[in-house]
């Protein structure tokens, strides 16, 4: 394996993700340097994509982020194959107690107090939650007393978080719901402007602004054509996946989505 030079992947990613780049860089060459198994942060998506594209084929990735499905998750890099364990993820997952009959807590609050503890967001992974009242998170097993002593509330309501079992750990609620629009292109503004009812110029703007994401990645072009399987993000609307794309007989497209909408805050 030979060391890699960030600067040769600029111009793959979004200026915006350069930061993203070098840190990732950074990893692979510390491989390249130590012959060591490497163990990164909670990454997105996104920033798994840019790792593998890094790597390429000159190591292997392995992750993991505290259950199935996990979106967050950390990734082990080696130079040889290694049948990693889930407790070798160093991975914590941790129950919210709270009083439940007097309190409501959000996807938003719980975020908020975990990006504002004074931690970095690549320290804890995701935030799950039944539906009925019961949330989890996952966050980096290093930092497990400090996440107990220094969260004690969300919003209004105390809290304690009670470290759990990979057993215990919920199946997460699925709050998104299924549409159907009729669209006369998949340019990615012409999708927004179907499912979030702006126009094409609003969406323009906002995607310029940087309020938009494809498949967890920064755009600033509005005429990037969608496809299958895609996943489309706006700030303050929500998030939606592709699942199938087809042609209607006069000329236009039928788009299936799965959309999980932005909660308002009451």
């Amino acid at each position: 394996m030979e060391k890699r030079q960030a600067s040769s992947f600029y111009p793959h990613f979004q200026l915006d993700e350069r930061p993203t780049v070098d840190k990732l860089v950074g990893l692979f060459n510390n491989l390249v340097f130590k012959h060591e198994s490497l163990l990164t942060d909670f990454l997105d998506p996104g920033q798994r994509e840019i790792l593998k594209i890094i790597v390429g084929n000159e190591a292997f990735l392995q992750d993991f982020g505290g259950y199935l499905n996990s979106e967050k998750r950390r990734v082990y890099l080696s130079e040889e194959w290694e049948n990693f364990r889930t407790t070798d993820f160093q991975v914590q997952a941790f129950e919210i107690q709270y009083p439940t009959k007097f309190y409501k807590l959000t996807h938003s609050s719980i975020l908020g107090t975990l990006a504002n503890s004074g931690i970095k967001t690549d320290t804890f992974g995701d935030i799950i939650t039944d539906g009925h009242g019961k949330w989890q998170f996952f966050a980096k097993k290093e930092l497990q007393s400090y996440f107990e002593e220094q969260i004690v509330r969300i919003g209004k309501s105390k809290v304690k978080l009670q470290p759990i079992s990979f057993k215990e750990v919920l199946v997460p609620e699925d709050d998104s719901i299924e549409k159907v629009e009729i669209v006369s292109s998949l340019r990615l503004d012409a999708i927004l402007a179907g499912i979030s009812k702006q126009s094409r110029t609003q969406l323009k703007t906002q995607i310029e602004d940087g309020t938009v994401k494809l498949n967890w990645h920064d755009i600033v072009n509005s005429n990037i054509m969608i496809k299958e399987n895609d996943v489309i993000s706006l700030r303050h609307f929500g998030r939606l996946q592709i699942t199938s794309i087809a042609s209607t007989r006069k000329g236009k497209f039928r788009v299936v989505l799965k959309l999980w909408q932005t909660k308002k805050k009451r």
